[in-house]
């Protein structure tokens, strides 16, 4: 998900430009809390680095600040996405955080959280982190659930943060069973590998245990035990088990998501228990676990967390880390499991924080990692549709295209309202096997595979482009007389409240049973796909996005003018198609064509010339 920390300085320039755009109109959310910390000597380590534990702690206490501006009634923090720590805070520096709701559900609610890192003496402002919290409110005295008045955005930021919010809960909501889908399936390796090494370190030598009496300094204003203090008591067991297994000082540089599972109170003991699960080539996960007890009475288990360390030389490198050797069964278990989160962090990372333009595009996919590819797949489409700076190029007939440059990517915007209701509108074109009869792009759609009810992976064929016309850039990237094709992932949302849209979501992936075939040339979506918002009228304003790769932009931008009109007279049948259609369902739409001999043309007098059609076959 997406609380990590990119660690490309023109990655974290982008998002510092959009922030600053924002804070203009900030103001008119009544949710945002600021603090402003200055990192003094008792808040430190042995290295004068700023804790985490401590840093956690303001983490918290801004979030549940802003929970309660919000819920105006007291919130308890009900879990934590995962957060990456890119950087340490020395002491001297001040840590600025800012917290506010991105959107409230029923009776819970996400709050993003933004950390950076201020310099006084030489103007240096960089980013700590940036996390999620879910936070719920707590009960009436009647035993009621208190109900959450709807965020309302006042920014185009703050709007797609509130879009994506569905989705992070979404990924939240499958978490536990990505990790029991992993172990189920066998796909990791067993812990006898690590027990065959001689000189593999005994994971009961990194064991610690330690108990923490609730007192009233480590409760908050619901005289509940704080929850960053506990996150803090639960670093600190972790930093002792990573040491113990390195005979060094560690650095903790992620912790993974976890969920409070029940309260504690002033008078309670907080027993903290904590362990090596497994060792990598450069980096440890640790297990710590909290439970409450009273004086009499049983265990309660409070919180779980996972958290990874580095051993970090003069260079700020990781070291080579020894091996473990976990204990039978239970260790075993844990072992297998660090495997298994392992696997998830490297999906995340390689999925959500790669950066856009890489090659290959795409990802492969499976079932275990499709979560995040759905989320990166919307999400990135949402994302794209909430920029700024599109320029419009050329408009016609109200159909409208908009392009946007940004670094080294080229994207494009054509819309126009339907007079379809919305709702129809998704049901038809989210019906991607449909799109043949209307988009000449698509010779051939196939589905291979309905991942569920909202994801699905199609094979496109797309015509081949005529050879030798003029400024045709087929040979860049085609072989002469190919048909292209593509594997897609098509993700369909419908709106998750008022003011929300319908998307329908393209990217590649590459899947191991459909490997490129002789004949066709593979080729690859970065970002796709239409987005429906409902209008008055009972109307519909449909946009289509496609944001170009970077091989094709300088033939793309050497005819923008042919690449309007090729748009025009696609989106004019897709137009076509939709009215047509209104009364039916999509269904209904792919029984009816599979009974006709031929369709209509579209009524478009505007033929798209060689450039756009190669360029639809690329990027679809």
């Amino acid at each position: 998900m997406s609380s990590r920390v990119s660690g490309d300085p023109e990655k974290d320039e982008e998002e510092e430009e959009e922030e600053e755009e924002e804070d203009g109109e900030e103001s008119l959310n009544p949710t945002v809390v600021k603090m402003s910390q200055i990192v003094m000597p008792c808040h430190s380590n042995h290295r004068q680095e700023l804790s985490v534990g401590q840093l956690l702690k303001w983490i918290d206490s801004s979030a549940c600040l802003s929970a309660e501006r919000h819920a105006g009634c007291p919130c308890v923090t009900a879990s934590m996405d995962d957060i990456h720590f890119e950087h340490t805070i020395s002491v001297g520096q001040v840590v600025n955080i800012k917290a506010k709701v991105n959107r409230a559900f029923n009776t819970s609610m996400e709050v993003g959280i933004q950390v950076s890192c201020e310099d006084l003496f030489s103007d240096r402002h960089w980013r700590i982190c940036h996390a999620y919290a879910t936070f719920v409110t707590q009960r009436t005295n009647t035993g009621k659930k208190v109900i959450l008045k709807p965020i309302v955005p006042h920014t185009e930021r703050e709007q797609v943060e509130h879009s994506v919010a569905a989705e992070r809960r979404r990924v939240r909501m499958l978490h536990d069973d990505i990790i029991k889908e992993l172990l189920s399936h066998g796909s990791i390796q067993q812990a006898a590998d690590s027990s065959a090494v001689a000189n593999a370190v005994a994971a009961e030598k990194t064991k610690v245990e330690s108990v923490e009496l609730v007192l009233p300094p480590h409760a908050n204003h619901q005289v509940n035990t704080f929850g960053g203090q506990i996150m803090a008591w639960m670093v600190n067991v972790a930093t002792i088990a990573a040491s113990r297994l390195c005979q060094a000082h560690p650095t903790l540089r992620a912790i993974d998501m976890f969920t409070f599972r029940g309260p504690s109170q002033v008078g309670d003991r907080l027993l903290l228990r904590a362990i090596v699960n497994n060792a990598f080539k450069n980096s440890m996960e640790v297990g710590v676990r909290a439970e409450a007890y009273q004086e009499e009475g049983p265990n309660r288990h409070i919180n779980s967390a996972f958290m990874t360390f580095e051993v970090l030389d003069d260079h700020q490198k990781p070291c080579a880390l020894p091996r473990i050797r976990p204990e039978p069964v239970e260790g075993e278990r844990r072992f297998q499991e660090a495997i298994a989160r392992k696997k998830i962090r490297l999906d995340r990372k390689y999925i959500i924080s790669r950066k856009q333009g890489e090659v290959p595009l795409s990802v492969p996919w499976d079932p275990r990692n499709q979560v995040y590819l759905s989320y990166n797949n919307v999400s990135a489409l949402k994302m794209l549709a909430a920029r700024k700076n599109w320029r419009l190029s050329s408009e016609k007939d109200k159909v409208r295209l908009y392009t946007l440059e940004h670094k080294s990517m080229l994207s494009f915007r054509v819309e126009s309202e339907v007079d379809v209701p919305a709702h129809r509108a998704f049901g038809l074109l989210a019906e991607l096997s449909n799109r043949p009869s209307w988009d000449t792009h698509y010779q051939k759609c196939e589905l291979i595979h309905r991942v569920d009810d909202d994801d699905f992976l199609y094979r496109v064929v797309a015509p081949s482009v005529r050879q030798g016309a003029v400024g045709s850039p087929t040979s860049a990237w085609q072989g002469e007389g190919m048909l292209q094709d593509f594997i897609l992932l098509a993700s369909k949302r419908k709106p998750c409240g008022s003011g929300d849209m319908y998307v329908i979501a393209l990217r590649s992936v590459s899947l191991p049973t459909h490997p490129p075939t002789e004949g066709y040339n593979r080729g690859e979506v970065l970002c796709a796909g239409f987005t429906i918002l409902e209008t008055p009228n009972n109307t519909s304003l449909i946009s289509y996005y496609n944001q170009a790769s970077p091989e094709v932009l300088p033939y793309i931008s050497t005819d923008i003018a042919g690449l309007s009109s090729s748009f025009y007279h696609t989106f004019c049948s897709c137009s076509q198609y939709l009215t047509l259609n209104r009364l039916q369902s999509a269904s209904q739409v792919q029984i009816d064509q599979c009974q006709a001999t031929e369709t209509d043309g579209p009524t478009c007098d505007n033929e798209p010339d060689d450039l756009s059609v190669a360029l639809h076959s690329t990027q679809l």
